[in-house]
């Protein structure tokens, strides 16, 4: 007598019959890789049938992925970060003060262009290698100290700017930065891609994006392993401070100007951006890819409510809404196959 297997029947031979993956198994694969994509497909869908000759065109497409860029640039800095179980809250004020101090140098000292960008990155460093100190030799919390590395960092913006507008005196090249336009998209998107990329190598592809994933995952155990945490952890805290100033760089390059608490808009849309990638991987992970998919969801979803002429309140809920729904299909898969 032939025995019947738990998941399956058996053959004339007594074999067990594999009866194959259920639609059922190939809906919660398909939640659990690809909820986030699908959102962002129905999003585009959806936007373009309500708005089909302004949204569904290359010069919009081209506008998204523009306005895009600098959030891309700061969420994959605080991917960094993320990855190893860091929290920083300086994203915004970096951005801020990255951009102020290299439009100041132009416009108050009359600085090189080229030589005002590698002094705001020289000041990135300084700040990022000075919050990732304090976390890791002193002990401090990541949390406590880069929201006092915030509101810092956001007074030395203010006192730089004076909390004034600062338009004169910034030279061609380095508004060029962020109104050339180079095979057909703004060259902001060309840095964005290249720096996602090497972002991309960094993480998924060296030995030391290996081991800021194995000290993300436990911390100790990478230590007793012999795995330089300390310094893991500190790289990640100076790529935070020196995307979120390329950034800003690109932010003030585009308007031709610097303005107060120009970073602080992109605090929270990095954060968002950085969690909900975080579903597109199937073990939560923080990754490059789901960063941008990420993104780019943010920019369509906040470029198609304003298609719809709706109130600022009404952009907000819809917006929330609709990245709530999207975190909460990809979990709904992930669920599903656990």
């Amino acid at each position: 007598m032939s025995s019947v297997s738990q998941n399956g029947g058996t053959g004339a031979a007594g074999r067990e019959i594999n009866p194959g993956p259920t639609l059922r198994q190939f809906a919660e694969a398909l939640l659990q890789g690809y909820g986030l994509v699908i959102a962002l497909l129905l999003a585009i869908v959806l936007f373009s049938a309500l708005r089909p000759e302004a949204f569904f065109s290359w010069t919009n497409a081209r506008a998204i992925l523009t306005l895009a860029a600098p959030l891309t640039i700061a969420a994959l800095g605080l991917t960094a970060a993320l990855v190893m179980n860091e929290i920083d809250l300086s994203v915004g004020s970096m951005i801020g003060l990255g951009g102020a101090f290299a439009v100041c140098l132009m416009s108050f000292w009359s600085v090189p262009w080229g030589i005002a960008i590698v002094a705001a990155l020289a000041l990135a460093l300084a700040v990022g290698l000075a919050t990732g100190l304090m976390v890791t030799l002193a002990g401090a919390n990541s949390l406590i100290i880069t929201l006092g590395m915030a509101t810092l960092l956001t007074g030395l913006e203010f006192s730089l700017t004076n909390q004034r507008t600062i338009y004169a005196g910034i030279d061609a090249g380095y508004v060029a930065l962020g109104q050339s336009m180079v095979l057909g998209l703004n060259l902001q998107v060309w840095i964005a891609g290249t720096i996602a990329i090497a972002m991309w190598v960094l993480l998924e592809r060296s030995e030391a994006g290996r081991y800021m994933y194995a000290t993300g995952s436990n911390r100790e155990a990478s230590f007793l392993a012999g795995l330089p945490v300390a310094r893991l952890r500190v790289t990640g805290f100076v790529l935070v401070a020196a995307l979120a100033t390329v950034a800003g760089i690109l932010l003030t390059a585009q308007s031709a100007s610097a303005f107060s608490n120009a970073g602080q808009p992109y605090l929270l849309p990095a954060f968002a951006a950085a969690f909900l990638g975080s579903t597109v991987s199937g073990d939560g992970r923080f990754t490059v890819a789901g960063t941008v998919i990420a993104v780019l969801f943010i920019g369509v979803i906040q470029t198609g409510l304003t298609m719809l002429q709706l109130s600022t309140g009404a952009i907000n809920i819809a917006q929330g809404g609709l990245l709530i729904m999207a975190v909460l299909l990809s979990r709904f898969g992930r669920r599903l196959r656990r």
